[in-house]
């Protein structure tokens, strides 16, 4: 070996050591994340009061990109006319001025925690009465800066909304509930929103609500205009149908049995007086007790809904079943002071029924008694005599036994007007409640569904 060959092995042994390769490739990218931010954000090269500019490097308002993220809708009151949803709010625009190197895509995005750092677009919510922020354990927000100079801003807020309703087909109804996002202080010629592309409003899977559910939801735009200029706005209207097995179970068939149990009277005999009052006033106040608990969720509309239909008509049968038994009691007195008549009438009669040419011939003797039949022999025809024959026809001939219907036949085997007034009660307030259940629910349940189409 030629004497200066062991200095050179030794430098490329040392060269070449894996450990020296490792500490050559080995490069801190958070620390170059520091330095880019501090590049770009550093005094006197950043200003957050200044708005990026348009489109490609243009005077052009900037646009801002929406992304809405459904996470839950804990409540729809109806009384408040109000509703609560969990979101998340995303908005993404281009500032050129926030560009940096990638150092070829090994910094994907830079993070940031305070939004005061960039400008960031004055968006707020007009239909919202109240809201807060989700600080538990950190914020729920983070800014993320791509190396093109696009800015994605994320939060998660709960909001509760103000959500105008039309009650007039409670509790067959569908509602809308808008939520509607607007600029507060930049116009459509410095600042403007729109929906981000492809799918600008994700709902959660499995939403759950306890008396709504979800049919579907609409993006639009809703610019408005004042004295002051026009300002970009955006909405999403979300379609609820209300779950009606709920109402029915609580409110429907409660009303219904109360209805039917008032009806239990028509079958109590007219002299069971205290049982027939008691049920009837029982009846009425609990149906007057759950009308007014029905009235006491809802809001004091002008109009009419369709549930006051609903308890109105069922507290009418029930009242009118009180005052059938009314009529009842009324009919029964009557009919008890014409037997009393007839009883007196009778007595009167057999009183009265005594033959006048009895008396006459017991008083008179036999001498009497041939002039007596003398007398009265003109009078009285014999059945075969022709012209009693003609006037008995004559008499079929104007006089006809007024022929009975089936009703009054049947109605015939009751022997009070009393009874049958039950008996026809019976059947009427059954007859007229199926009629009014066949047009009530026709008639919403059609209509419901075309206001739907």
């Amino acid at each position: 070996m030629w004497p200066g060959a062991l200095p050179l092995i030794a430098l490329l042994a040392a060269l070449l050591h894996p450990a020296r390769c490792t500490q050559q490739k080995v490069i801190n990218f958070r620390e170059k994340e520091k330095q880019v931010l501090d590049n770009i954000l550093g005094p006197g090269r950043y200003d957050a009061r200044i708005r990026p500019s348009g489109a490609n490097g243009t005077d052009g308002p900037t646009k801002v990109d929406i992304n809405i993220y459904l996470r839950s809708i804990s409540k729809i009151d109806d009384y408040k006319m109000e509703y609560s949803v969990q979101l998340t709010f995303r908005e993404q625009w281009i500032d050129e001025r926030l560009k940096f190197n990638d150092f070829g895509g090994k910094l994907k995005y830079l993070t940031l925690t305070e939004a005061n750092k960039i400008w960031m677009p004055d968006l707020f919510f007009s239909n919202e009465k109240e809201g807060h922020f989700h600080n538990i354990i950190m914020p729920n927000v983070y800014i993320r800066i791509f190396p093109e100079g696009s800015v994605l801003y994320s939060i998660r807020i709960s909001l509760t909304l103000s959500c105008p309703m039309n009650l007039k087909l409670y509790p067959l109804d569908r509602q809308v509930c808008s939520l509607r996002m607007a600029s507060y202080g930049w116009t459509t010629d410095d600042l403007v929103f729109q929906w981000k592309e492809g799918d600008p409003v994700q709902v959660v899977k499995n939403l759950h609500l306890p008396r709504f559910t979800l049919e579907k939801f609409l993006t639009d735009y809703c610019n408005s205009k004042t004295n002051t200029g026009e300002y970009s706005c955006l909405k999403v209207d979300l379609y609820f149908k209300r779950e009606f097995s709920y109402y029915l179970i609580q409110i429907y068939i409660p009303c219904c049995m109360l209805v039917i149990v008032s009806w239990v009277s028509f079958w109590l005999d007219q002299s069971a007086v205290p049982a027939r009052v008691s049920l009837g006033v029982t009846t009425l106040l609990t149906m007057a007790t759950q009308t007014s608990g029905i009235n006491a969720s809802l809001p004091p509309v002008s109009y009419t809904k369709a549930i006051d239909i609903w308890t109105g008509v069922c507290l009418t049968f029930v009242f009118g079943a009180l005052l059938e038994f009314a009529l009842v009691n009324y009919a029964s007195r009557s009919d008890i002071h014409r037997e009393n008549m007839k009883r007196e009438y009778r007595e009167m009669e057999h009183s009265a029924s005594v033959d006048p040419t009895t008396e006459l011939l017991e008083a008179d003797g036999p001498t009497n008694f041939a002039m007596v039949s003398l007398d009265l022999k003109p009078l009285v025809q014999h059945p075969a005599d022709p012209l009693s024959m003609d006037k008995r026809r004559q008499c079929k001939i104007h006089i006809q036994e007024p022929q009975k219907n089936c009703c009054r036949s049947w109605l015939s085997k009751f022997p009070t007007r009393s009874k049958r007034i039950d008996v026809i009660a019976r059947i009427l307030f059954p007859l007229v409640f199926a009629f009014f259940n066949l047009a009530y629910w026709s008639t919403y349940l059609f209509r419901d569904e075309a206001e739907s189409d």
